[in-house]
């Protein structure tokens, strides 16, 4: 239970249980219309300005499963990132992430016309992934076999299914990777 010692990933899973509770009671976190009272990422509504959504669709899941899945894996990164970057750069970089994550579904689904419905907190955790990538090239005493084995693990899992964004997944992870390193340089150039 590593998890408990990171306030900053208590908080976030507080935080996604807490409105996937609310889903639930108010109609089901895999009813399409709940989710959109709630604020998934759905490219229509952002184009006509609904920008909120970048950001409130992180904290949206469909079903338990996707939740606990996605909780699981934050309970894992988020104290790892936490240890070394502190919980204000972990913070930081889980929602810029998450945002990276939805704003390249936005673009991507408006280039193709597509009107997928999407959330949940996969673009944040891929940008911990991503930060941990970083932090494994420069020596932060990460795995970089163990990354890229849970790279290869979710890039064949997601393409097994249409379900899966995997378009959140690779704009959270290079939106965590260059946040991460523009973090790390800028602490290189202040010292």
């Amino acid at each position: 239970m590593d998890f408990i010692s990171s306030k900053a990933t208590t908080f976030l899973i507080i935080v996604n249980v807490v409105m996937f509770l609310l889903e639930t009671k108010d109609g089901g976190s895999t009813n399409t219309s709940v989710a959109l009272k709630y604020g998934a990422q759905y490219s229509p509504y952002v184009k006509q300005g609904q920008y909120y959504r970048l950001f409130t669709a992180m904290f949206l899941h469909f079903g338990a499963l996707h939740l606990l899945f996605n909780m699981y894996a934050l309970s894992v990164l988020g104290p790892a990132v936490d240890r070394v970057c502190g919980p204000v750069i972990f913070l930081i970089i889980y929602l810029l992430s998450g945002i990276a994550g939805n704003l390249a579904t936005y673009l991507v689904d408006s280039k193709r016309s597509r009107k997928t419905v999407s959330a949940g907190a996969s673009g944040c955790i891929f940008g911990l992934l991503g930060a941990c990538f970083v932090l494994a090239v420069a020596g932060y005493g990460f795995s970089l076999p163990s990354i890229m084995t849970t790279l290869a693990v979710n890039l064949v899992y997601g393409l097994s299914s249409k379900r899966i964004n995997m378009t959140s997944h690779a704009g959270g992870f290079a939106g965590g990777a260059v946040i991460m390193g523009v973090i790390l340089l800028a602490l290189k150039y202040l010292q």
